[in-house]
């Protein structure tokens, strides 16, 4: 879907493949993705209990991770930020080192600041916003 300063990114490496080869690389192999950097992040399914895996696009606050519920604009949020809000622990990959989070969503508050960090990143994040009428989370893992 095109919008207003939508840059189309590469595709040929998504989903379960992108979290395969990141995994079995140690992330030499996505980790970059489309001129950004991505880490792995591991839930808890709210319904199954099982790990559910994701790579995401992340940018950093401090010692903080952060990763944006958008879903490409999608009406609905994501099952990963679902998962967090019944269950915010969590673990992340960032190349090969993996290690827990905590994962709590940006308030309404200190959100602005940290949509500008995570949109200098992945400048589709607006345009994913333009899509949908819900607010898209901005998340904060913090490394316990």
């Amino acid at each position: 879907m095109s919008s207003p300063g939508y840059q189309a990114p590469d595709l040929a490496l998504v989903g379960a493949e992108h979290v395969r080869r990141y995994r079995e690389t140690g992330g030499e192999v996505g980790y970059e993705w489309n001129g950004v950097h991505t880490l792995l992040l591991t839930t808890t399914g709210r319904s199954s209990g099982q790990p559910r895996t994701n790579a995401l696009i992340f940018a950093r606050d401090g010692d903080d991770y952060l990763v944006v519920a958008s879903m490409g604009g999608a009406p609905e949020h994501p099952q990963w930020y679902r998962n967090l809000l019944a269950n915010p622990a969590a673990e992340i990959q960032v190349r090969a080192e993996r290690f827990t989070v905590r994962a709590a969503t940006a308030s309404d508050a200190e959100k602005p600041r940290l949509w500008e960090i995570v949109t200098k990143v992945w400048p589709n994040y607006d345009a994913y916003q333009a899509r949908t009428e819900r607010p898209i989370p901005v998340v904060v893992l913090s490394p316990v």
